[in-house]
């Protein structure tokens, strides 16, 4: 497996980022290995919080000095092909059940336990299919602005029609894929001009995606958020994601997370979603998760007024304590 490196220089004081980098090496799959950088902070029960596409564990750099006041000790690792993390160059590398597997490399190479999952976007994706798999590693979960999809709802005989739309969608420049998400529903799913923008937008950018998505983004927050992506060889993990998401039902996930969404109908470990408002990806998606997972039930699940995809910037006071509180009202 070909992969790319960041240069240590892109991350030097970055802003409020002072976080001391830690590295686990994880099986490729393919006989050789990938390097996993993640923060580790502080002292107490783990809470492991995961980032999406196209940010980082920068994602968390508001959060993790609460959090670690509260006496946790917080793992934020960078997903293989984001931050510090090993970058495969060949898109091909890219797969969900690649990214499954590189999760529990890194948790069995910590030997994490009773583990707290804190996850948003891919960070879901990935970690609630780590959870369904490796239910005895985890105490907790706490999802915000993310899950599972598994196709449900959509008739395999729309795979084809589905499919074509996909094809034809123009990848449109960030602004006008930004309009669409937020539009109303035309012809297709607006998640479509999402996948279409970052699979085939020759200007498509990380930092472009985060400054348009984010309340705030200032220059120092910018070229933080840039830092990971010299050029467009180490973005093919940012750029394959959307393809990956399993929305149509010929996707070759499915079966695997239909699988897990039959162990989380039997999940009864604390279960807490913290939802924004104002994310057109994600909005609603809480109510699954709080109808099927058993514990689920009598959490105080939240809906974040204000916040965007990007919860944990948008809103990060507020999460950090949802998470403190959730986590001391049910100890182990």
């Amino acid at each position: 497996m070909k992969i790319v490196r960041t240069p240590d220089c892109r991350f030097e004081n970055l802003k409020d980022y002072p976080f001391e980098p830690h590295y686990a090496e994880v099986d490729a799959g393919d006989g050789s290995r990938l390097l996993m950088h993640y923060v580790d902070e502080g002292k107490g029960e783990v809470l492991l919080c995961l980032h999406g596409q196209p940010s980082w564990s920068y994602l968390y750099r508001k959060m993790i000095p609460v959090l670690v006041e509260a006496g946790y000790r917080v793992i934020a690792p960078d997903l293989v092909g984001f931050g510090k993390s090993d970058k495969p160059v060949d898109r091909a590398d890219y797969t969900y059940v690649n990214h499954v597997s590189w999760m529990k490399g890194f948790m069995e190479v910590l030997d994490l336990r009773d583990v707290t999952l804190i996850c948003q976007d891919w960070g879901s994706l990935i970690g609630l299919r780590v959870v369904a798999e490796n239910q005895a590693r985890f105490a907790r979960v706490v999802l915000a602005n993310g899950g599972m999809p598994d196709g449900a709802g959509i008739p395999e005989e729309m795979s084809e029609k589905l499919n074509e739309l996909l094809h034809n969608t123009p990848a449109l420049p960030a602004e006008e894929m930004f309009g669409k998400l937020s539009g109303p529903m035309e012809d297709r799913p607006q998640f479509m001009y999402w996948v279409r923008h970052c699979d085939d937008h020759p200007d498509f950018h990380p930092a472009e995606v985060m400054k348009g998505s984010l309340n705030s983004c200032d220059e120092e927050e910018y070229r933080a958020w840039s830092a990971p992506f010299p050029s467009q060889a180490f973005m093919a993990g940012a750029r394959q994601f959307p393809s990956l998401v399993p929305i149509i039902s010929d996707n070759p996930a499915i079966p695997a997370n239909k699988a897990a969404w039959q162990v989380f109908a039997g999940f009864e470990k604390p279960f807490i979603t913290a939802f924004s408002d104002s994310d057109p990806v994600t909005k609603g998606g809480e109510r699954r998760w709080i109808e099927t997972v058993p514990g689920a039930k009598g959490q105080m699940h939240t809906i974040l007024k204000g916040a965007g995809h990007f919860i944990q910037d948008d809103a990060a006071a507020e999460l950090s304590a949802i998470v403190i509180k959730f986590v001391q009202s049910n100890p182990n």
